[in-house]
């Protein structure tokens, strides 16, 4: 394998990792905005919401808790934990190769 291939490997392996943290940050952003009850008419805290609901479409409604922080700890912590996992393990296999 030529060394520019190696690199570019590696940088895509860096590029899916940032991109794989940065979906676990927005994700774990709502979740303590949530807890915290910050202002959902403030433009960052709907950007945030927003944001993370459309990364946990998925698993945002995955359980069924009585307590509404329960199922947003869960159902949100869920896809950051996922997003976290995947994007770690797709990048460490571009770099390997």
């Amino acid at each position: 394998m030529s060394p520019r291939y190696r690199s570019g490997s590696t940088s895509a392996g860096t590029v899916i990792a940032v991109i794989a943290d940065v979906m676990a940050v927005i994700l774990g952003l709502w979740i303590l905005m949530y807890l915290l009850d910050a202002n959902r008419a403030n433009d960052l805290v709907r950007f945030v919401h927003d944001a993370a609901n459309w990364l946990a479409a998925w698993s945002r409604d995955l359980f069924t808790f009585d307590e509404e922080w329960a199922r947003v700890v869960f159902g949100y912590g869920l896809a950051a934990v996922v997003y976290l996992f995947v994007g770690h393990a797709v990048a460490g296999r571009l770099r390997r190769h």
